[in-house]
């Protein structure tokens, strides 16, 4: 339903700004209709032609915020990794025969003295998975199988990537709340469907102990000063996601909850209705004589008998009334 719910946003949002671009039977579709009862189409595209430009200007303006933010990000991860003293694991260490248990391959795992984030998997085209040096004085072999298990998880659905794309998107189309806040779902629900993966190789009680632990000892270090962005990332963090994750391992009914508002659908709604209607509006072909010179659409042509007068004016009609194709409107007076 996620998916579903992203993915409409997006088509919704931007076919209509370049659909009748390049559709070929949009204008046929409504030439020769200037009326729907007593709505005019000439004057509602008039109306709504600003707001089709604007919808242009915002995709365009997303999109170049969007490249900026993942810039953003992935120079910033890429300081922080290289900032870190991380080394391969050591043959015979714990971590070594967790990963190798679980079928993490050495390569993919970096250990990092001192981290403060117990375990997290980072990278776009290369994910390996990070942890603390200090985790299996934390977990017992166990624990920390299912720990590995999990991010093992994300590095094989390349989940930093496919997150940050999702991100992306949300930036993209910056004017929809509910997409951003839709993405955050996603996120959440990346971090369950590794949870399920990790308990399908082993004890689901495991790795909810694993999970505990882990929020405990993040909770020890906040305690002692630290920042709660440098102990870990908002798993360990948000206490309804960490219940939900714990309960759910547990095998007890888990309550879902959701980022999305009724003020964030709200107005997500109204930019879909607005893009939606001007894109539209935009396919339908004006009258030859509302045509000016030089082949642009002029505001002032005269029509529905209110000459003169801007096209909130003559908005309503009464009647109705159609025209052949390439015919000018029956209401354009000279």
């Amino acid at each position: 339903m996620l998916l579903l719910g992203v993915g409409a946003s997006i088509v919704l949002s931007t076919s209509p700004v370049f659909g009748h671009h390049v559709a070929t039977r949009a204008d046929a579709m409504l030439a020769g209709h200037d009326h729907v009862l007593n709505l005019c189409l000439i004057a509602l595209h008039h109306l709504l032609a600003p707001v089709h430009f604007a919808s242009h200007a915002l995709l365009i303006a997303g999109f170049g915020y969007a490249l900026w933010d993942r810039a953003r990000a992935a120079l910033a991860l890429s300081r922080t990794l290289r900032a870190l003293k991380s080394r391969r694991p050591q043959l015979g260490e714990p971590i070594a025969r967790a990963a190798m248990r679980v079928g993490l391959e050495p390569s993919r795992l970096r250990i990092v003295r001192g981290l403060p984030n117990p375990a997290f998997t980072a990278g776009f085209w290369h994910p390996r998975v990070y942890v603390t040096d200090s985790l299996p004085t934390v977990l017992d072999a166990a624990q920390l199988d299912s720990v590995l298990a999990h991010e093992l998880a994300h590095v094989r659905r390349r989940d930093p990537l496919r997150l940050s794309l999702l991100r992306f998107l949300a930036c993209t189309l910056f004017y929809l709340p509910a997409l951003r806040r839709l993405a955050d779902d996603l996120t959440d629900e990346a971090e369950i469907d590794a949870d399920d993966r990790a308990a399908s190789r082993g004890s689901a009680l495991t790795l909810a102990s694993a999970i505990v632990a882990l929020a405990e000892w993040g909770a020890t270090h906040r305690a002692l000063g630290m920042s709660p962005a440098a102990v870990g990332f908002q798993t360990f963090q948000r206490v309804d996601l960490l219940e939900r994750r714990v309960r759910r391992l547990a095998g007890e009914d888990a309550q879902v909850g959701t980022h999305v508002t009724r003020r964030s659908l709200g107005a997500a709604g109204a930019v879909l209705v607005a893009v939606f209607v001007s894109g539209m509006m935009m396919a339908h072909p004006l009258p030859a004589d509302a045509v000016g010179a030089g082949g642009s659409h002029s505001h002032t042509a005269s029509h529905c008998r209110h000459p003169g007068q801007a096209a909130l004016g003559h908005l309503f009609c009464l009647g109705w009334h159609t025209r052949p194709a390439g015919a000018p409107c029956p209401h354009i007076g000279q």
